[in-house]
């Protein structure tokens, strides 16, 4: 059963915050193409601190080859997105707990509600788009965050980047996606838009594991 979708203002999709339903590959939003990828990046304590932290200051997008601007934090009430349990019913979703932290050349993190301006091109084909985080996770052993579309991108949808540290001292790096083609080109050649969220992929893998540890 295709899960209910509902009007958020914020964002250029209904979905938000199906990246973390546990059916998006069998039932995605309508009109749009699912995609997830899994990988072992390293083990213990020492490399899930340093990949969360890489994370939280937005190296996969870096490590694709966007250029990151106009990074607005939520103002007033922060802004937290929407969960999901396993049945496909809201949840109030995670946040993260911690004051605003800063990386070395003054971006702020990662934090629910924060809007970011991209540009780039990957192998030919434009990212370029305004973005707003709809969910961030900070746990002892999880930690992630969603990025929706706001506009101004030749898809609408939203992606989620999650490290996990599991009990066998396993860290994981898990990416996932649904993409609806917007402009005509996309639309009219769904396989560009598999194409380029595959090469989105791999440069987030990039940024966070250099030695492309062994996919799942």
């Amino acid at each position: 059963m295709r899960r209910a979708n509902f009007q958020e203002g914020t964002v250029d999709y209904a979905a938000v915050g199906a990246t973390q339903a546990h059916d998006l590959m069998g039932y995605p939003p309508e009109r749009s193409i699912p995609a997830e990828s899994s990988w072992r990046i390293g083990s213990g304590q020492a490399r899930f601190d340093s990949s969360a932290e890489a994370l939280l200051s937005w190296a996969p997008l870096r490590g694709a080859g966007l250029h990151i601007s106009d990074v607005r934090p939520a103002s007033g009430p922060m802004y937290s997105g929407v969960g999901f349990d396993a049945d496909g019913n809201p949840l109030v979703a995670s946040h993260l707990e911690a004051d605003q932290r800063f990386d070395a050349d003054g971006t702020p993190f990662v934090a629910s509600g924060t809007t970011i301006r991209v540009r780039g091109r990957i192998k030919g084909m434009s990212a370029d788009g305004e973005l707003r985080v709809i969910y961030a996770i900070e746990e002892p052993r999880r930690v992630g965050f969603g990025l929706g579309t706001v506009g101004d991108s030749v898809v609408s949808g939203e992606e989620s980047f999650v490290v996990t540290w599991d009990d066998s001292d396993e860290v994981r790096f898990a990416v996932r996606a649904f993409d609806r083609p917007v402009s005509p080109l996309y639309r009219l050649l769904p396989p560009l838009v598999k194409r380029r969220r595959r090469e989105l992929f791999q440069g987030y893998l990039r940024a966070l594991s250099p030695l492309y540890a062994t996919p799942s």
